[in-house]
């Protein structure tokens, strides 16, 4: 098992090698005496933990409707009428 230093540790996750040092207390690591060490299954971690997936737009997972599931929640909404046309409302 390898370990890493501040320095090796912030190549492997692009950050700034004082982004680590600022936010080590809510980071996995090991520290013998004054020496932190991180593992690869803490290099890991740290990734998960700040991994985000997209909410919106194309790359957003959209998750599946349920069996038996009705209509789509906003099927009754229409798209608005072009430009320069009267907009009824009721």
């Amino acid at each position: 098992m390898k370990r890493h230093t501040y320095a090796e540790a912030a190549i492997e996750l692009r950050v700034e090698e004082s982004w680590l040092r600022r936010h080590i207390k809510r980071l996995p690591h090991s520290k013998k005496g004054r020496v932190v060490t991180f593992s690869d299954a803490d290099l890991e971690r740290i990734d998960q933990m700040f991994h985000h997936e997209p909410s919106t737009g194309p790359l957003a997972l959209v998750p599946s409707a349920p069996a038996g599931a009705g209509a789509h929640p906003m099927a009754h909404l229409r798209p608005l009428p072009s430009r320069g046309q009267p907009v009824r409302t009721g």
